[in-house]
């Protein structure tokens, strides 16, 4: 069990500009909602589906929030009218959290302006030799300059790198890890870190989340395993109270 960490006092939470020109209906525009690729690995689908447990356990209970695995962004109108013509539509991190809104809301694609003007607040991408340099240098830059997004993170199950980046008047500036190599998340109001064991019958190094005394998010599994162990230990002292004073349990 790691030690209790005390959590890092928060900012005040930055204002987002709103879109100041009135954006016309898109009539007839066909937006893709796959490109038909799959992920790099069994790993990357996993890891995508755990991220998105354990952000729904940390928030449990709550609706004012979105998560996004392998989703398109669309950002540009531009971008959406030139369908046809074969250029780039889209942006799909690998995953994504976009707070303070409704998150019971069906979509099959994020349309920002469609959302108020909403990006991101939290973008995870998972590295791989193939998308390793793009995620370290084109995606961090649209990330900080276009999207303005809160917090970007990456991390390589190979080597375990994991990195972070925060907002601060415009520029994206390192996140320091704790002693144990995680890093904090103001967004999320969560650690996220690498640890190692099964999740979905797979073992290996995964990127988690931890409160902010360093205990870890559970999964939902694990958080039943939990209540189910406390449960037996609860009957466990009652047992041997009744025994104490002289019954004796069935």
């Amino acid at each position: 069990m790691p030690k209790t960490i005390e959590k890092p006092v928060e900012p005040k939470r930055r204002q987002r500009a709103k879109a100041s020109v009135p954006v016309p209906p898109l009539p007839r525009i066909k937006l893709l909602e796959g490109d038909g690729e799959p992920l790099e690995s069994d790993w990357h689908v996993v890891q995508i589906h755990l991220l998105d447990e354990l952000v729904r356990q940390l928030f449990q209970g709550r609706t004012d929030f979105f998560c996004g695995g392998n989703m398109f962004i669309y950002y540009s109108l531009r971008q959406a009218r030139s369908v046809k013509r074969g250029r780039p539509l889209y942006k799909g991190p690998d995953f994504f959290v976009v707070k303070d809104v409704d998150g019971t809301k069906p979509r099959k694609y994020w349309l920002v302006w469609d959302e108020d003007g909403r990006y991101p607040d939290v973008i995870v991408e998972l590295l791989s030799p193939t998308t390793a340099e793009k995620d370290k240098g084109e995606n961090l830059r649209l990330y900080e300059r276009v999207f303005r997004t809160g917090e970007y993170f990456w991390y390589d199950v190979e080597t375990r790198e994991l990195a972070g980046f925060r907002l601060r008047e415009g520029r994206y500036v390192p996140i320091e890890p704790n002693e144990q190599g995680w890093l904090w998340s103001q967004e999320l109001g969560a650690w996220l870190g690498v640890w190692e064991g099964v999740y979905q019958g797979r073992h290996y190094p995964w990127l988690r989340l931890y409160y902010a005394d360093g205990t870890l998010v559970p999964t939902q599994a694990e958080a039943e395993r939990q209540r189910a162990e406390a449960e037996r230990q609860r009957a466990e002292r009652l047992a041997q109270r009744l025994r104490e004073l002289g019954y004796e349990p069935d």
